[in-house]
């Protein structure tokens, strides 16, 4: 054994470990070497990007210049949008929910209020934006905060109903504060409550609107530092939205009503609205209704102001879905939401609050969608998103990821998928279109693109083939689940030849075939598998507590099949139980389908004897053979899609034959039955019983399944959990590879079964398909998860494939095209080869990496991955110019192996199991990418390639891109001349340390961000840089100006003094040469 290399070691180069592996087969049969490409340097670990829809949204903002939009949630993540394919995630380490966002218009900033009473001043002129600045409230809550346009002072309310004043280019608070007490009469006796809104006076900018949640507003003069008005209303205030000539105001209230004051008129409102209301004949007030959550008063030059709100419905409209009120003139607009409305923006042409508004959409933020809204067009139709924010329109409950797939798949997806689109959208183009898109390396700009990209391509309803249920009355079939009867549990899925295999939680199995026509199907086809199999136990308790598995059934098939070679245990039972009844009710109606994936069949596990049919835990498809496989934990089954025939159905205890090591016998007769309306567990469970682990605090592993098992009750419960068709070597006396099926249990047994097909074209519909177990029985610790096949070079020998060809065309009587059934293996060794180096299979279960010489079957490396977790999930995967098995473990590590040394290149912590949902969804892909989903709404993507951590700069998108700030509104000549328009106020000279003071330190602490100045500075380049620097110079300018004026008054002084200095010396001098 080599020695221990210390660098190695802190590298994660474990040489030690690696070549105590390659000890364990006899010396005699040492496998010969394969140069392995790939070393720890190429790899890396890092966050790509996030996609789907933010969860649980809790604020809103939008740049009108820029084009940005901005999301903030109740976990503090930030969600920033530019044009499609423009996304950035941002995340709060305190994890405390964003209250408010607001938008440094045109200057690439942003400020977020939290819950934790933080202010964070975020830099979006990098592409990946950081925290500039915090400010942090020691003694007061934030409530509310305004920035106006153009101006560096934010307006912070509290909950105390005090207002400060942060001055945001250093974050630090200013000395100015309006106290409540102040602000509201001096003979009120209550408390007004926490502030809900601020905003300046469009047209005075000394002229400040405080609203208070108890019904009290306040202009105040900023300069004088007291009350001009105030207007009081005896219900409770939502929100405060201004008209763009400063002389009038809205409110909305918590009793349903808007109230519209004019500046000038305190005593009580012009006119107040009940949009929802029903007005009373007798002139009596309206009935309250809900109250008006928010309101927008947006004017056009060309006609009547919008007033826009959300909330106000009658409390009668019991079950009416939450709606947004667009009222134009004497129009009203009523329109429904599918979601609960969070929060929602006008999107205005101007960014100026004193101008006309002309707002074009309305975006609105709902609990679980992004909808934009068309002001401008007749209807208010919305727009299409761009965005991929509908993955979780019904819940993500499994996940495939696929890369190098073959070049004309999306395209033929993108066309079928179009079709499926809505029609009635908004003709306009997304208004919502800033930032640029990152270029990356040129020779590779499509391939990095899609890297940080998503498009919904295509949708797929697989609850279209079944019948849906009216009434409680009529669904004796799928009451065996507590949720969604057709959520889907895997997916397997053979790009090249477009063929789908989808695995339900009801254990039903279908497949789907791809086709450009649309065809009606008079007959769905349909197989019912009966699957069970029983040993003579008891189960232990501590099996009760894992999740059930799926059940292999014996076969019920209405169309003539082969015989069973495992016949049903039970039969039909005279005592009421439910028997040979499928979950769900297949139509026998006709079927449309339209152009996409077509159903091809489907199958169905049964009830057997009052016992509901287990979920199934494996599904494997191969289009070369016509053959799908499928497992849980009594059996298998394998059915001939193309013959619509069971070849297959055996318990996993028939599998081992007279090899069993367990020595289990069949139990006949069943010493229990389970009632008839028990109901099979809805919980989505991995392959494996996870849930016991997952309840560990600590980090044992507490279910070993080794060879030495000895629990029958484990025994009992052995699943299949991995399945793998190939051409390889079934036996050790086979001389060439052949179609197999490898399968492999919870226990860590692999087996293999022979296939024997018969030839292609018309005789492979008419022939059997012959299946036999052959014997080889391999063994690792833990259950197995993934397996996959080397060619005697270390290359990735992929499974045999059929390539898409339109099935619902007729046929050609080209004989070269029918026989064109089967692809070859990319791999024939030559006669030269020694048979024994022929391939290398890779087998990866929850505890160990084992790599197989074949045919000889030594084990000729041997890697133990975890002692103290399980992984969860392994994949065989091609990065750079190599191949790896990339595994993700319980404990939240991620790790890499090389192949097929199986030596460790990259062991990082990464992210615990928490929850069940990633477990599910977790997996890798070629090219060194992965994804999983974070949140019930997001993907997360991320990346171990060092390459891709070095390019990823380049591939993310700009959200800050140089734009001119438009021209302010022309005040017109008498306006000018008599003082009309807009006032200005100084800042600086009202809110400065040097008139209003220091704030005192215990309010606030100032916290500076890891993105600073200098980061700003540094991120920027070219012409972005040129303008950020100008920006960030300018507060240091007019300083320096200053302080050059004082100098160069110094400078001429001195020179002055030095003159007068040297004529006095001149004329010394002068006078002794005289003399």
């Amino acid at each position: 054994m080599r020695k221990f290399n210390i660098r190695k070691v802190l590298d994660g180069l474990t040489a030690g470990s690696s070549s105590a592996s390659q000890q364990q087969h006899p010396p005699g049969n040492r496998e010969p070497e394969i140069q392995e490409t790939l070393q720890s340097e190429h790899f890396q670990l890092c966050k790509t990007v996030r996609h789907g829809f933010p969860y649980q949204p809790s604020a809103l903002a939008f740049d009108p210049v820029q084009k940005i939009l901005a999301v903030g949630t109740q976990t503090g993540a930030l969600r920033l949008f530019g044009r499609p394919g423009v996304e950035c995630y941002c995340q709060h380490d305190s994890g405390a929910a964003v209250i408010q966002l607001q938008f440094l218009i045109n200057e690439g900033a942003l400020v977020s209020a939290l819950a934790d009473d933080t202010l964070h001043l975020w830099n979006l002129r990098q592409k990946r934006p950081a925290i500039l600045h915090s400010l942090k409230f020691c003694r007061e809550r934030i409530t509310f905060c305004h920035l106006p346009f153009q101006s560096k002072w934010l307006y912070v309310g509290t909950e105390r109903g005090n207002i400060h004043i942060v001055n945001v280019e250093s974050f630090t608070l200013s000395g100015y504060v309006i106290m409540w007490n102040k602000a509201i009469e001096l003979s009120s006796k209550s408390h007004p409550g926490p502030v809900v809104h601020i905003s300046d006076n469009p047209m005075d900018e000394g002229k400040l609107l405080i609203g208070f949640e108890s019904g009290t507003v306040v202009l105040w003069d900023l300069k004088s530092k007291k009350a001009d008005y105030r207007y009081t209303y005896d219900e409770a205030i939502h929100s405060v939205a201004w008209h763009h000539e400063g002389k009038q105001f809205i409110c909305s209230h918590s009793d349903g009503t808007l109230t519209i004051w004019n500046v000038r008129s305190p005593a009580k409102p012009v006119q107040t609205i009940t949009p929802h209301g029903k007005q009373l004949k007798d002139g009596k007030k309206p009935e309250p209704c809900k109250p008006i959550l928010k309101v927008e008063f947006k004017t056009t030059r060309s006609g009547e102001p919008f007033i826009i709100l959300s909330g106000g419905l009658s409390y009668d409209t019991v079950g009416r879905r939450p709606c947004l009120t667009v009222m134009h003139g004497k129009s009203t607009a009523v329109l429904e939401m599918d979601y609960s409305i969070v929060d929602f923006l006008t999107l205005c042409e101007t960014p100026y609050p004193n101008d006309f508004q002309e707002p074009y959409a309305v975006v609105v933020l709902l609990e679980k969608d992004l909808v934009l809204i068309d002001l401008a067009q007749n209807g208010y139709p919305i727009f299409e998103n761009p965005y991929p924010l509908s993955i979780h329109e019904s819940p993500v409950t499994c996940c495939e990821y696929f890369a190098d797939c073959p070049v004309d798949l999306i395209p033929a997806l993108y066309s079928v998928g179009v079709r499926q689109k809505r029609q009635g959208y908004s003709k306009k183009e997304w208004p919502i279109n800033g930032g640029n898109w990152g270029l990356g390396a040129q020779n590779n700009i499509f391939y990095l693109f899609f890297l940080v990209t998503l498009q919904v391509l295509y949708k797929l309803k697989t609850s279209k083939v079944f019948e849906k249920s009216r009434n409680k009355d009529d669904k004796p079939n799928t009451d065996i689940v507590d949720e969604d009867p057709y959520a889907i549990q895997i997916i397997s899925w053979c790009p090249e030849s477009r063929m789908l295999c989808i695995a339900g939680v009801s254990a039903h199995v279908i497949i789907y075939r791809f086709s450009k026509q649309e065809v009606i199907t008079e007959v769905i086809p349909m197989l019912e598998v009966r699957l069970l199999y029983e040993i003579n136990d008891v189960e232990s308790p501590e099996c009760e507590q894992a999740p059930p598995l799926p059940t292999p059934v014996g076969s019920a098939n209405p169309q003539p099949i082969p015989p069973q070679s495992h016949p049903s245990t039970s039969s039909s039972s005279s005592d009421g139980l439910r028997d040979n009844v499928p979950c769900l009710k297949v139509k026998n109606s006709p079927l449309k389908q339209s152009p996409g994936y077509q159903t091809e069949l489907v199958i169905q596990l049964v009830w057997v004897g009052g016992e509901p049919p287990q979920q199934i835990t494996s599904l494997a498809i191969n289009s070369s053979y016509g053959l799908v496989v499928f497992g849980n934990c009594n059996g298998i089954a394998m059915v001939d899609y193309l013959q619509k025939a069971v070849l297959l159905n055996l318990g996993t205890i028939e599998l081992y034959g007279s090899n069993d090591p367990y020595r289990r016998e069949p139990r006949s007769p069943r010493k229990s039955r389970q009632p008839s309306g028990a109901k099979m567990s809805r919980k989505l469970s991995l392959p494996t019983d996870l849930k016991p682990d997952l309840d560990i605090k600590d980090n044992s592993f507490s279910r070993s399944r080794s060879s030495s098992v000895t629990s029958i009750d484990k025994e009992s419960r052995e699943a299949i959990s991995a399945l793998h068709f190939c051409e390889t070597f079934t036996r050790k006396a086979d001389s060439s590879p052949s179609p197999c099926l490898w399968v492999g249990t919870t226990l860590g047994t692999v087996l293999v079964i022979a296939l024997n097909l018969p030839p292609g074209g018309e005789q492979r519909l008419l022939q059997p398909v012959i299946v036999s177990p052959s014997g080889t029985i391999l063994r690792l610790k833990g259950a197995i998860l993934r397996m996959a096949f080397l060619d005697s070079t270390g290359c990735l020998v992929p499974p045999a494939y059929e390539s898409w060809k339109e099935h619902n065309v007729p046929e050609e009587k080209d004989e070269k095209e029918k026989l064109k059934k089967r692809r070859p293996v990319s791999v024939s060794p030559s006669s030269s080869q020694e048979i024994s180096e022929n391939q290398y299979a890779v087998i990866c279960s929850e505890k160990q990496a084992k790599v197989i010489s074949l045919p000889s079957q030594n084990c000729a490396f041997k890697q133990n991955i975890t002692e103290t977790s399980f992984v969860l999930r392994g994949d065989i995967v091609s990065l750079s110019n190599g191949i790896c098995l990339a595994c993700f473990c319980a404990n939240g590590h991620i790790m890499t192996f090389s192949l097929p040394s199986l030596r460790p290149l990259l062991d990082v912590y990464y992210l615990p199991l928490t929850n069940m949902r990633i477990a599910r969804t977790f997996c890798f892909t070629n090219n060194g990418q992965a994804l999983y989903l974070v949140s019930p709404t997001e993907i997360q993507r991320l990346t171990y390639s060092q390459e891709t951590c070095e390019n990823l700069q380049e591939m993310l998108g700009e959200l800050f891109t140089p734009v001119e700030t438009p021209e302010a509104p022309n005040r017109g000549f008498f306006k000018g001349l008599f003082g009309g328009g807009a006032q200005s106020l100084d800042r600086e000279e009202l809110f400065g340390e040097s008139s209003s003071g220091k704030a005192s330190r215990s309010l606030a602490q100032h916290i500076p961000g890891p993105g600073g100045i200098e980061g700003v500075k540094g991120a920027a380049s070219g012409v972005v840089g040129e303008l950020a620097r100008a920006r960030l110079a300018l507060d240091e300018r007019g300083q320096k100006l200053g302080d050059l004026e004082e100098r160069t008054a110094a400078m001429l002084s001195s020179a002055d003094s030095f003159s007068k200095h040297a004529h006095e010396l001149w004329w010394s001098l002068k006078a002794d040469i005289l003399k």
